[in-house]
Protein backbone atom coordinates (compact mmCIF):
# COMPACT_ATOMS: atom_id res chain seq x y z
CA UNK A 1 0.00 0.00 0.00
CA UNK A 2 1.74 3.16 -1.20
CA UNK A 3 -0.88 5.75 -0.35
CA UNK A 4 0.49 8.38 2.02
CA UNK A 5 -1.22 8.68 5.37
CA UNK A 6 -2.39 12.11 6.49
CA UNK A 7 0.74 12.57 8.59
CA UNK A 8 3.02 11.43 5.76
CA UNK A 9 1.27 13.71 3.28
CA UNK A 10 1.75 16.66 5.60
CA UNK A 11 5.45 15.82 5.92
CA UNK A 12 5.82 15.39 2.16
CA UNK A 13 4.36 18.82 1.55
CA UNK A 14 6.77 20.27 4.10
CA UNK A 15 9.83 18.92 2.26
CA UNK A 16 8.52 20.42 -1.01
CA UNK A 17 8.60 24.05 -2.07
CA UNK A 18 5.55 26.25 -2.68
CA UNK A 19 5.19 24.76 -6.17
CA UNK A 20 5.11 21.21 -4.85
CA UNK A 21 8.62 20.26 -6.00
CA UNK A 22 11.20 18.56 -3.81
CA UNK A 23 14.21 20.85 -3.37
CA UNK A 24 16.17 19.12 -0.63
CA UNK A 25 19.81 19.78 0.28
CA UNK A 26 21.60 16.55 1.19
CA UNK A 27 24.31 16.92 3.82
CA UNK A 28 24.24 13.54 5.57
CA UNK A 29 27.54 12.35 4.11
CA UNK A 30 30.40 11.64 6.51
CA UNK A 31 33.20 9.68 4.85
CA UNK A 32 32.63 11.43 1.53
CA UNK A 33 32.67 14.81 3.21
CA UNK A 34 35.91 14.06 5.04
CA UNK A 35 37.53 13.11 1.73
CA UNK A 36 36.67 16.57 0.39
CA UNK A 37 38.11 18.32 3.43
CA UNK A 38 41.45 16.51 3.63
CA UNK A 39 43.65 14.29 1.47
CA UNK A 40 44.98 11.04 2.83
CA UNK A 41 43.43 8.55 5.23
CA UNK A 42 45.25 9.86 8.29
CA UNK A 43 44.21 13.46 7.74
CA UNK A 44 40.62 12.44 7.09
CA UNK A 45 40.51 10.29 10.22
CA UNK A 46 41.77 13.27 12.23
CA UNK A 47 38.61 15.21 11.39
CA UNK A 48 36.43 14.59 14.42
CA UNK A 49 32.66 14.27 14.38
CA UNK A 50 32.52 17.64 16.15
CA UNK A 51 34.64 19.31 13.45
CA UNK A 52 32.56 17.73 10.71
CA UNK A 53 29.44 18.87 12.53
CA UNK A 54 30.67 22.46 12.38
CA UNK A 55 31.12 22.22 8.62
CA UNK A 56 27.63 20.79 8.25
CA UNK A 57 26.26 23.56 10.45
CA UNK A 58 27.85 26.08 8.06
CA UNK A 59 26.11 24.43 5.10
CA UNK A 60 22.82 24.69 6.99
CA UNK A 61 23.50 28.26 8.11
CA UNK A 62 24.29 29.67 4.67
CA UNK A 63 22.36 27.41 2.29
CA UNK A 64 19.38 25.72 3.95
CA UNK A 65 17.29 28.89 4.18
CA UNK A 66 16.97 28.86 0.39
CA UNK A 67 15.61 25.31 0.23
CA UNK A 68 12.47 23.57 1.43
CA UNK A 69 14.30 20.86 3.36
CA UNK A 70 17.74 19.67 4.45
CA UNK A 71 18.87 16.06 4.91
CA UNK A 72 21.32 15.58 7.80
CA UNK A 73 22.90 12.75 9.76
CA UNK A 74 22.30 12.04 13.48
CA UNK A 75 25.99 11.47 14.18
CA UNK A 76 27.57 14.87 13.50
CA UNK A 77 24.79 17.32 12.62
CA UNK A 78 21.67 16.55 14.65
CA UNK A 79 20.57 17.53 17.25
CA UNK A 80 23.13 20.35 17.24
CA UNK A 81 21.68 22.43 14.39
CA UNK A 82 18.21 22.10 15.91
CA UNK A 83 19.12 22.93 19.50
CA UNK A 84 21.27 25.97 18.65
CA UNK A 85 18.74 27.35 16.16
CA UNK A 86 20.97 27.08 13.09
CA UNK A 87 18.27 25.22 11.18
CA UNK A 88 15.57 27.74 10.17
CA UNK A 89 12.20 27.08 11.76
CA UNK A 90 10.41 26.81 8.40
CA UNK A 91 12.89 24.41 6.76
CA UNK A 92 11.96 20.73 6.99
CA UNK A 93 14.44 18.18 8.34
CA UNK A 94 15.10 14.67 7.06
CA UNK A 95 17.42 12.50 9.16
CA UNK A 96 19.52 9.77 7.59
CA UNK A 97 19.39 6.28 9.07
CA UNK A 98 22.29 4.72 7.17
CA UNK A 99 25.77 4.45 8.59
CA UNK A 100 28.74 5.81 6.68
CA UNK A 101 30.31 3.27 4.35
CA UNK A 102 29.45 -0.38 3.87
CA UNK A 103 30.70 -3.90 4.50
CA UNK A 104 31.61 -6.33 1.72
CA UNK A 105 30.91 -10.06 1.70
CA UNK A 106 33.12 -12.77 0.21
CA UNK A 107 31.51 -12.33 -3.21
CA UNK A 108 32.18 -8.59 -3.30
CA UNK A 109 28.58 -7.60 -2.69
CA UNK A 110 28.04 -4.43 -0.65
CA UNK A 111 26.23 -4.82 2.67
CA UNK A 112 24.53 -1.67 3.92
CA UNK A 113 24.65 -0.64 7.57
CA UNK A 114 22.41 1.38 9.87
CA UNK A 115 23.56 4.18 12.14
CA UNK A 116 23.62 3.09 15.77
CA UNK A 117 20.44 3.54 17.82
CA UNK A 118 18.55 5.44 15.11
CA UNK A 119 14.99 4.39 14.34
CA UNK A 120 11.67 6.11 13.63
CA UNK A 121 11.04 6.93 17.29
CA UNK A 122 14.50 8.49 17.61
CA UNK A 123 14.04 10.51 14.40
CA UNK A 124 10.87 11.95 15.90
CA UNK A 125 12.69 12.72 19.17
CA UNK A 126 15.39 14.58 17.23
CA UNK A 127 12.80 16.83 15.60
CA UNK A 128 12.86 15.20 12.18
CA UNK A 129 10.10 15.77 9.66
CA UNK A 130 10.96 12.28 8.49
CA UNK A 131 13.79 9.88 7.79
CA UNK A 132 15.87 8.64 4.87
CA UNK A 133 17.29 5.17 4.38
CA UNK A 134 19.86 4.26 1.73
CA UNK A 135 20.80 0.73 0.70
CA UNK A 136 22.94 -0.73 -2.07
CA UNK A 137 21.19 -2.86 -4.69
CA UNK A 138 22.21 -4.96 -7.69
CA UNK A 139 18.82 -6.06 -9.00
CA UNK A 140 20.44 -8.21 -11.70
CA UNK A 141 22.03 -10.32 -8.93
CA UNK A 142 19.22 -11.42 -6.58
CA UNK A 143 21.68 -13.10 -4.21
CA UNK A 144 23.39 -9.73 -3.68
CA UNK A 145 20.37 -8.07 -2.10
CA UNK A 146 18.94 -10.20 0.71
CA UNK A 147 20.76 -8.38 3.52
CA UNK A 148 19.95 -4.93 2.16
CA UNK A 149 16.32 -5.71 1.35
CA UNK A 150 15.90 -6.93 4.94
CA UNK A 151 17.20 -3.55 6.17
CA UNK A 152 14.86 -1.74 3.79
CA UNK A 153 11.80 -3.68 4.91
CA UNK A 154 12.74 -3.27 8.58
CA UNK A 155 12.98 0.52 8.25
CA UNK A 156 9.81 0.87 6.15
CA UNK A 157 7.83 -1.21 8.66
CA UNK A 158 9.28 0.73 11.61
CA UNK A 159 8.34 4.10 10.14
CA UNK A 160 4.88 2.83 9.19
CA UNK A 161 4.24 1.81 12.79
CA UNK A 162 5.20 5.32 13.93
CA UNK A 163 3.24 6.91 11.02
CA UNK A 164 6.39 8.82 10.15
CA UNK A 165 7.57 9.88 6.71
CA UNK A 166 10.43 7.89 5.12
CA UNK A 167 12.39 8.56 1.93
CA UNK A 168 13.88 5.41 0.38
CA UNK A 169 17.15 5.72 -1.53
CA UNK A 170 19.22 3.05 -3.24
CA UNK A 171 22.53 3.13 -5.05
CA UNK A 172 23.81 0.66 -7.61
CA UNK A 173 27.49 -0.19 -7.86
CA UNK A 174 29.94 -1.97 -10.16
CA UNK A 175 30.95 -5.47 -9.18
CA UNK A 176 34.55 -6.48 -8.68
CA UNK A 177 36.16 -6.83 -12.08
CA UNK A 178 33.12 -5.52 -13.95
CA UNK A 179 33.92 -3.57 -17.10
CA UNK A 180 33.12 0.14 -16.77
CA UNK A 181 31.38 0.37 -20.13
CA UNK A 182 29.30 -2.73 -19.41
CA UNK A 183 28.22 -1.24 -16.09
CA UNK A 184 27.32 2.06 -17.77
CA UNK A 185 25.24 0.21 -20.37
CA UNK A 186 23.43 -1.68 -17.61
CA UNK A 187 22.72 1.43 -15.49
CA UNK A 188 19.20 2.19 -16.80
CA UNK A 189 18.00 -1.36 -16.16
CA UNK A 190 19.75 -1.42 -12.77
CA UNK A 191 18.02 1.77 -11.62
CA UNK A 192 14.68 0.57 -12.95
CA UNK A 193 15.18 -2.77 -11.22
CA UNK A 194 16.16 -1.11 -7.94
CA UNK A 195 13.07 1.07 -8.18
CA UNK A 196 10.89 -2.03 -8.54
CA UNK A 197 12.52 -3.65 -5.50
CA UNK A 198 12.00 -0.48 -3.43
CA UNK A 199 8.36 -0.21 -4.47
CA UNK A 200 7.75 -3.89 -3.71
CA UNK A 201 9.15 -3.28 -0.23
CA UNK A 202 6.59 -0.52 0.32
CA UNK A 203 8.50 2.69 -0.47
CA UNK A 204 6.28 5.76 -0.69
CA UNK A 205 8.90 8.37 -1.63
CA UNK A 206 12.02 7.62 -3.67
CA UNK A 207 15.46 9.20 -3.99
CA UNK A 208 17.02 7.72 -7.12
CA UNK A 209 20.27 7.81 -9.07
CA UNK A 210 19.92 9.35 -12.51
CA UNK A 211 19.07 6.33 -14.68
CA UNK A 212 20.92 7.58 -17.75
CA UNK A 213 18.16 8.24 -20.27
CA UNK A 214 14.89 10.11 -20.60
CA UNK A 215 13.18 6.87 -21.59
CA UNK A 216 14.29 5.25 -18.35
CA UNK A 217 13.07 8.26 -16.33
CA UNK A 218 9.65 7.96 -17.98
CA UNK A 219 9.60 4.20 -17.33
CA UNK A 220 10.35 4.80 -13.65
CA UNK A 221 7.53 7.35 -13.43
CA UNK A 222 5.08 4.88 -14.98
CA UNK A 223 6.28 2.15 -12.61
CA UNK A 224 6.09 4.38 -9.54
CA UNK A 225 2.59 5.66 -10.40
CA UNK A 226 1.62 7.89 -7.45
CA UNK A 227 4.95 7.47 -5.65
CA UNK A 228 7.01 10.68 -6.10
CA UNK A 229 10.71 10.42 -6.87
CA UNK A 230 13.61 12.84 -6.73
CA UNK A 231 16.92 12.58 -8.53
CA UNK A 232 20.12 12.61 -6.48
CA UNK A 233 23.32 14.30 -7.57
CA UNK A 234 25.92 11.59 -6.79
CA UNK A 235 28.63 14.23 -6.74
CA UNK A 236 28.73 14.78 -10.52
CA UNK A 237 29.91 18.15 -11.78
CA UNK A 238 27.35 20.91 -11.65
CA UNK A 239 26.71 21.36 -15.38
CA UNK A 240 26.25 17.60 -15.81
CA UNK A 241 23.74 17.60 -12.97
CA UNK A 242 21.72 20.40 -14.58
CA UNK A 243 21.30 18.24 -17.66
CA UNK A 244 20.30 15.26 -15.53
CA UNK A 245 17.76 17.32 -13.61
CA UNK A 246 16.17 18.60 -16.81
CA UNK A 247 15.89 15.09 -18.23
CA UNK A 248 14.63 13.55 -14.98
CA UNK A 249 11.97 16.19 -14.32
CA UNK A 250 10.81 16.09 -17.94
CA UNK A 251 10.46 12.35 -17.41
CA UNK A 252 8.33 12.77 -14.30
CA UNK A 253 10.67 13.31 -11.35
CA UNK A 254 9.22 15.54 -8.64
CA UNK A 255 12.46 17.39 -7.90
CA UNK A 256 15.94 16.93 -6.51
CA UNK A 257 17.74 15.82 -3.37
CA UNK A 258 21.19 17.24 -4.08
CA UNK A 259 24.33 17.31 -1.98
CA UNK A 260 27.93 17.30 -3.14
CA UNK A 261 27.17 18.83 -6.53
CA UNK A 262 25.97 21.91 -4.68
CA UNK A 263 28.67 22.28 -2.02
CA UNK A 264 31.61 19.93 -2.66
CA UNK A 265 33.92 22.74 -3.84
CA UNK A 266 32.65 25.16 -1.17
CA UNK A 267 33.31 23.45 2.15
CA UNK A 268 36.40 23.97 4.29
CA UNK A 269 37.49 23.50 7.88
CA UNK A 270 37.84 27.29 7.84
CA UNK A 271 34.33 28.63 8.50
CA UNK A 272 35.00 31.98 6.81
CA UNK A 273 36.07 30.23 3.61
CA UNK A 274 32.99 28.00 3.68
CA UNK A 275 30.72 31.00 4.20
CA UNK A 276 32.20 32.93 1.28
CA UNK A 277 32.15 29.99 -1.10
CA UNK A 278 28.64 28.85 -0.23
CA UNK A 279 27.31 32.37 -0.62
CA UNK A 280 29.10 33.02 -3.91
CA UNK A 281 28.74 29.60 -5.52
CA UNK A 282 26.29 27.20 -3.85
CA UNK A 283 23.39 29.62 -3.40
CA UNK A 284 23.32 30.62 -7.10
CA UNK A 285 23.53 26.94 -8.06
CA UNK A 286 20.57 26.10 -5.85
CA UNK A 287 18.58 29.00 -7.28
CA UNK A 288 19.32 27.86 -10.83
CA UNK A 289 18.26 24.29 -10.06
CA UNK A 290 15.03 25.52 -8.50
CA UNK A 291 14.24 27.67 -11.54
CA UNK A 292 15.01 24.75 -13.87
CA UNK A 293 12.77 22.37 -11.93
CA UNK A 294 9.98 24.94 -11.92
CA UNK A 295 10.26 25.55 -15.67
CA UNK A 296 10.43 21.89 -16.69
CA UNK A 297 7.61 20.86 -14.36
CA UNK A 298 5.39 23.60 -15.77
CA UNK A 299 6.17 22.51 -19.32
CA UNK A 300 5.43 18.88 -18.46
CA UNK A 301 2.07 19.77 -16.87
CA UNK A 302 1.12 21.83 -19.93
CA UNK A 303 2.16 19.00 -22.25
CA UNK A 304 0.14 16.42 -20.33
CA UNK A 305 -2.88 18.72 -20.28
CA UNK A 306 -2.62 19.26 -24.02
CA UNK A 307 -2.43 15.53 -24.63
CA UNK A 308 -5.77 14.87 -22.95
Amino acid sequence: MTRLTTAELRAYRQICDADGAMTVIACDQRGGMRSLLASGAAAQAAITDASLGRVKADVVRYLARYASCVLLDPVCAVPGVVEDGTLPRDVALLIGLDASGYDTDARGYRLSRLAKDIDARRVRELGGTGGKIMVYLRPDRPDANDHNIAILRRCIDDFAREDLFLVVEFLTYPLQGEDNSAYADALPSLVEGGTRISLDCGAKILKLPFPGTGESCAAITRMAKDVPWAVLSAGVDYQTFLGQVETAVAGGASGVIAGRTLWKDCISLDGDVTRDRLTATAVPRLREIQALVRRVRSARVASLAGAR
